[in-house]
């Protein structure tokens, strides 16, 4: 194996992904034909396609992982930052979710019911912006370093 960075690596897995979800559709295809018919692909062939595309996704997950927990940058490991960076997306999906929510409903309901805000709308989005701002520079760090850290 040739020293890959771990940009590559996580480009190859995202293709095997593809690949081992295509499979899935043509075994699906070629397992389950009308009676008379011919399959369009033969399904042990695609087994054992399949079988060599785990394989690989194993080994280059687990390479990806073991790379994520001993690659330290500023004092943190490349999976601590990955873990902020999905819990930073969280937030934002929620607070987002809520502020739609908030907007939304500020018009009369059918029984002419007034809702009222509990929340600081443009403290909110203030707020909003900020962790969006935040995960913006993360996700750029954690993008430069895929491209320097060697995969292990």
């Amino acid at each position: 194996n040739k020293c890959m960075k771990l940009a590559e690596a996580l480009s190859v897995r995202a293709d095997l992904q593809r690949r081992i979800s295509q499979l899935k559709s043509r075994l699906k295809d070629s397992s389950k034909i009308q009676e008379g018919d011919t399959p369009a692909e033969d399904v042990n062939d695609l087994y054992k396609e399949l079988d060599d595309c785990l394989m690989q996704l194993d080994e280059l997950t687990y390479r990806i992982n073991n790379t994520n927990m001993q690659t330290v940058h500023e004092g943190e490991t490349l999976t601590r930052m990955i873990a902020r960076k999905d819990t930073l997306t969280l937030r934002i999906s929620v607070m987002r979710d809520v502020l739609k929510h908030v907007i939304e409903n500020d018009r009369y309901g059918r029984n002419e019911i007034k809702y009222i805000r509990t929340i600081d709308i443009p403290a909110f989005r203030k707020e909003m912006d900020a962790y969006a701002k935040r995960l913006r520079e993360l996700d750029l760090k954690l993008q430069s370093l895929n491209w320097t850290v060697d995969l292990i």
